[in-house]
């Protein structure tokens, strides 16, 4: 290797070195099995709490059965863009199954399909703003809203989390046209699990004539009548809402969409450059996402929202009992700060002994100081999975003492 070419390794390994002097290291853990309740990670027997598989849908017998029926009649891949000839009739039909059930916010509704998250995010923000366009955006939002706003190059304000009245003023004071305002928000913040103020988010939204983006990655299927996501929890109505729902979490499967009115979804077609310019997601996949919605639409997805509601109440008083700070949060979301990233790494670490996958979070993902347990609750848990979670919280609070 010559000496150059050191020259750039090194600089890489030197920042490497950093990351691991500051506890910030991010590993990889290989899962052997289905993701479930329980599975089995780098060859151990474990009680997950790190997936967003909020229902439990991800090892459903009738989503498998439907991927495997979709691979039958559509092949393995899409073979293209959606605009050169990748748009299957399970992404069409798809698209009609989202815009019927999460599309209740705004007249005449569609919905559009991504294959992830973060792509339908970076199009609808580098699509409906950009130059000359302000972008009011909450502290806390994700990072997939946070670059989807960088590559739209519009000047950006952050408001302090949830704070309607410093939002108010910023928007009051903003010197933009009233046409090119937009304010985006997570719905469920993905870290704390706190759910933003909506209603007067829709509010400031109808009152300074700006568009409303909110990302829904973790209500969709868990929030609101049926599972129909957030909106639909506040009875929420308005022309000025774009909606994101992700596809991968509650739903089970894969992808995201977004529901909107006819014209914001003909625009995002049109000129959205993730959607354009990318390879569509298998057909098979779009099939069984369809399935997905049906099952969360049933009485087995409300029985399951059901289940969910009681792990999470019995898993805040849990929390209570330990010797670090838990977040408010009602949601499957349930952080517990510890603070600094080696005592989290070390708990982390700890559960994971004793069978218990919870990750730790650390900064960049949250603020410095605030490193934290992440639990992530599933209808496919029990209680006796809660009551071991809860013994070792329990043991290591009074040996850390």
């Amino acid at each position: 290797m010559s000496d150059t070419s050191k020259a750039l390794y090194e600089t890489l390994q030197q920042g490497l070195a950093d990351i691991d002097a500051r506890g910030l290291r991010r590993r990889r853990r290989t899962i052997d099995s289905a993701c479930s309740a329980h599975m089995t990670v780098d060859g151990r027997a474990m009680i997950g709490f790190a997936s967003n598989d909020y229902l439990g849908l991800a090892a459903h017998e009738a989503l498998r059965e439907a991927l495997a029926e979709g691979a039958s009649l559509y092949g393995a891949g899409s073979g293209g863009s959606h605009l050169l000839g990748g748009h299957s009739r399970a992404h069409a039909q798809l698209e009609d199954d989202l815009a019927a059930f999460s599309g209740g916010f705004v007249d005449n509704p569609r919905a559009l399909y991504f294959s992830t998250g973060y792509m339908a995010n970076l199009a609808v923000l580098s699509t409906l703003a950009g130059r000359g366009t302000m972008v009011f955006s909450d502290a806390l939002n994700h990072a997939s809203l946070i670059d989807g706003v960088r590559l739209s190059r519009a000047q950006v304000q952050i408001y302090p989390h949830a704070d309607m009245e410093a939002l108010d003023a910023m928007l009051d004071a903003s010197q933009a046209d009233a046409t090119t305002k937009l304010i985006v928000t997570d719905t469920v913040f993905s870290m704390d699990g706190d759910i933003a103020p909506l209603q007067s988010l829709v509010e400031l939204a109808e009152k300074y004539g700006a568009w409303l983006v909110v990302d829904d990655a973790h209500g969709f299927g868990v929030l609101g009548p049926q599972g129909r996501g957030a909106l639909a929890q506040f009875a929420l109505r308005s022309p000025h809402l774009v909606y994101v729902g992700t596809l991968g979490k509650a739903a089970g499967v894969s992808g995201a969409f977004v529901a909107a009115s006819e014209t914001v979804i003909e625009w995002l077609i049109q000129r959205a450059r993730p959607y354009i310019f990318t390879t569509a997601s298998p057909p098979a996949v779009a099939h069984a996402v369809s399935a997905s919605i049906g099952l969360i639409g049933s009485e087995d997805g409300d029985a399951r929202r059901k289940h969910l509601a009681s792990l999470i109440e019995t898993t805040r008083g849990m929390l209570k009992r330990t010797r670090w700070l838990p977040v408010e949060s009602k949601t499957a979301v349930q952080p517990l700060v510890i603070g600094g990233n080696d005592e989290t790494l070390a708990l982390a670490a700890a559960l994971d002994k004793r069978g218990l996958w919870v990750p730790a979070i650390r900064p960049p993902t949250v603020p410095a100081g605030t490193s934290r347990l992440r639990i992530s609750l599933s209808a496919a848990h029990g209680d006796d999975d809660l009551a071991r979670l809860d013994e070792a919280l329990g043991t290591l609070s009074k040996e850390t003492t």
